[in-house]
């Protein structure tokens, strides 16, 4: 069989399963799922990860399957089982988006979308780490998206079970906590307050793997040393144009975009992706923001200069005006 035909069958069959599942998913209820995996009996955690497998490939709500493995399991082997199951089912859907949609995808990415995608590639499994402690887009459809990329395939199943591990225990022990609230369980008030904690694990995580992405700071020195010596750096001033040519002036051979046009005027700056740029603005926050922007959008060597201008004039350094 032709092999283009075949991907386009096996691609009929992957759409009409997701179809199916997203249109009936409403009317499988956890009770349901926990009730037909007790009929199998010592092979229930078997089929229970083949079942989260699927459910992965196919697009079923996850969070139900966790708490369902949390309820039948416990804490500790539902965890597992959870784990195993969600991580084989992100594989198999990395595998089929890299080895029936890369290509094609490849041909058509160009511009903004080709330098997410550089940037993502980049980062490499940081970024699996930072999507999966923090899970910010949806779990199923983020496994295939990576597989359109050129990210290790060791590196993503590695990352993301390793990093789906807070995440995975919160929400297993939850199940684990409604099922002994049901049946009346001892020492159910300690329990609560375990999982209370886990919540407040899991609101902190975002903030904490923020403040590790933040992008490095550079002082004036460092920066002036580095113009010195001709290094390819790139000067983004983020100030307004009065700012940047007004009584404060500005470093020689900066670039100017402020930081309100920044994320509309992204593509100015593409042909810079892999340069490394040190934005200068009037305060760290604002250069923050900036650099937020940029690191979002694939740029990967972005750095504050501390204090900015301020402390560059300070200094008694050079400026244009």
């Amino acid at each position: 069989m032709n092999k283009s035909l075949l991907r386009i069958i096996l691609l009929i069959i992957l759409i009409t399963g997701i179809t199916l599942v997203v249109v009936y998913s409403k009317e499988i209820s956890p009770s349901i799922i926990e009730n037909w995996i007790n009929d199998f009996g010592i092979l229930a955690p078997l089929v229970f990860m083949l079942m989260y497998v699927l459910g992965t490939v196919l697009f079923f709500p996850g969070a139900a399957l966790t708490l369902v493995g949390g309820a039948l399991f416990g804490p500790v082997y539902g965890t597992f089982y959870n784990l195993t199951g969600a991580t084989i089912g992100a594989a198999i859907s990395f595998l089929i988006a890299r080895y029936m949609l890369s290509d094609y995808v490849e041909q058509k990415t160009g511009g903004r979308m080709k330098q997410l995608k550089d940037g993502v590639e980049n980062e490499g499994w940081r970024f699996i780490a930072f999507v999966r402690l923090v899970p910010l887009f949806p779990f199923n459809l983020l496994n295939y998206a990576l597989g359109l990329t050129r990210i290790k395939f060791s590196h993503y199943v590695i990352a993301s079970y390793i990093c789906m591990l807070p995440g995975g225990f919160a929400y297993t022990y939850f199940g684990y906590i409604g099922k002994e609230a049901a049946t009346g369980g001892d020492g159910l008030i300690q329990k609560s307050l375990m999982a209370l904690a886990l919540v407040a694990v899991i609101l902190f995580l975002p903030r904490f793997i923020s403040a590790l992405r933040r992008a490095p700071m550079l002082d004036v020195e460092s920066l002036k040393q580095k113009l010195e010596s001709n290094e390819d750096i790139i000067i983004l001033d983020v100030r307004t144009a009065e700012d940047f040519t007004g009584e404060q002036g500005h470093i020689h051979n900066a670039k100017n975009i402020a930081v309100e046009e920044l994320a509309s005027r992204i593509e100015e700056l593409s042909r810079y992706a892999e340069k490394t740029i040190a934005i200068v603005c009037r305060t760290n926050r604002c250069s923050a923001k900036a650099a937020q922007i940029l690191t979002d959008n694939g740029f990967n060597h972005v750095h504050i200069v501390k204090q900015g201008m301020a402390d560059w004039i300070k200094k008694g350094f050079a400026v244009e005006t």
